[in-house]
């Protein structure tokens, strides 16, 4: 009896303490990221891939629903319980991720996955949000002491996590990864000539890459060659997304009309914004986009209330993190930045995007809850 009502207090404490805001919001993007699954993927599966029409639907509802409990539950724990299971997770992750170039899974030349039978998982979705909060957590200690290692600890696990990505290759996440680590420092208050400094170095170690292994990396040039100047490449792919979009205009096609999710591979992963726009218009897409915005104008809202840096860093980075992932995704459909790959969180076709998206969510919602002296 005496458990039931502990229980039932500490469900009561939840809901009263957490940010429904916040918390609506990415329910209702889990909610639009299975509608639009619905209308991308079916006629792909069943037209095209000789599959069940709801094959890619039923996977995407299956892992909503999964992501959508480890999110509950990354919310409900204590702040104490998350913060002892950051560097566990964090190494564990990074393990797996080390793992993919000996036994991971080449699909269509990237070998960015792990056959765990079930389902492939890209350690990479695991690993943004806790290289978050390792980095929060180092520059945090390294002010307490007063001391500038910590940057450069921090500089040296995001290196690590880069060349990692760099080798399988995936140079849209090493781009968000680097950038919300920028913007993290950014934040903590380092001085500019540190921030020149770090930059000078990474950018070092970007050309020297370049130079040793071209054979490895000389697609970053190629991708970067072919955006400035599209005769010298094929942008098939963007071109395609570019006319989905104007295709689209303000109310799209109709549910189902679109074109692009046939003719471009990947396209319910990779372009889903563009997909969402052919079918349902630009206004809807702007709509999404304002979800977004909303959330990490609330998270960043609730960064100024409170008191702890440790908090503060964190939640900054994750809303970096966040909005960074979104116009990258955003940028490569409309043709403002090279091709990447990047998925839209919570929208794209994946379980392992959906099940990073979830583990940010849940962290972002544990963070903003209000906190009493006695939690």
């Amino acid at each position: 009896m005496l458990k039931n009502l502990i229980s039932s207090q500490r469900a009561s404490d939840y809901w009263r303490n957490i940010d429904k805001n916040i918390l609506f919001s990415f329910l209702t993007l889990f909610f639009l990221g299975i509608f639009f699954s619905f209308s991308s993927t079916s006629s792909l599966a069943g037209e095209r891939l000789n599959k069940d029409f709801y094959h890619y639907f039923s996977k995407h509802l299956t892992f909503s629903i999964l992501a959508i409990v480890v999110m509950f539950s990354i919310s409900y724990v204590k702040i104490s319980f998350l913060k002892k299971t950051i560097l566990p997770i964090f190494i564990i992750s990074l393990i797996l991720l080390i793992l993919v170039p000996f036994v991971g899974v080449e699909i269509k030349g990237a070998k960015r996955w792990l056959d765990l039978i079930i389902f492939r998982l890209q350690p990479i979705e695991l690993i943004k949000p806790f290289f978050v909060l390792i980095t929060a957590n180092l520059i945090t200690r390294g002010k307490e002491k007063n001391s500038n290692y910590s940057y450069f600890l921090s500089l040296t696990i995001l290196l690590l996590i880069v060349i990692l990505l760099l080798n399988q290759p995936d140079i849209g996440q090493s781009i968000l990864l680097i950038t919300t680590w920028v913007s993290i420092v950014f934040i903590s208050g380092i001085k500019m000539s540190y921030i020149l400094i770090l930059f000078c170095l990474m950018l070092i170690f970007s050309i020297t890459l370049l130079i040793i292994f071209p054979e490895k990396f000389g697609y970053i040039a190629q991708r970067l060659t072919t955006f400035l100047d599209p005769t010298k490449g094929d942008n098939f792919q963007t071109d395609k997304a570019l006319a989905a979009i104007k295709q689209g205009g303000l109310k799209g096609q109709g549910m189902g009309e679109g074109i692009l999710k046939e003719s471009v591979p990947e396209a319910h992963t990779d372009y889903i914004i563009a997909v969402i726009t052919e079918e349902f218009g630009s206004i809807i897409s702007i709509l999404v986009i304002t979800i977004f915005l909303y959330i990490s104008y609330k998270i960043i809202k609730n960064c100024i209330k409170t008191s702890d840096e440790n908090s503060k860093i964190a939640l900054c980075g994750l809303s970096s993190l966040f909005i960074f992932q979104t116009f990258i995704h955003v940028g490569v459909n409309t043709s403002l930045l090279p091709t990447t790959g990047m998925t839209l969180p919570f929208l794209s076709y994946g379980g392992s995007s959906l099940i990073g998206s979830s583990i940010l969510a849940g962290v972002i919602l544990n963070l903003t809850k209000n906190r009493f002296d006695n939690e």
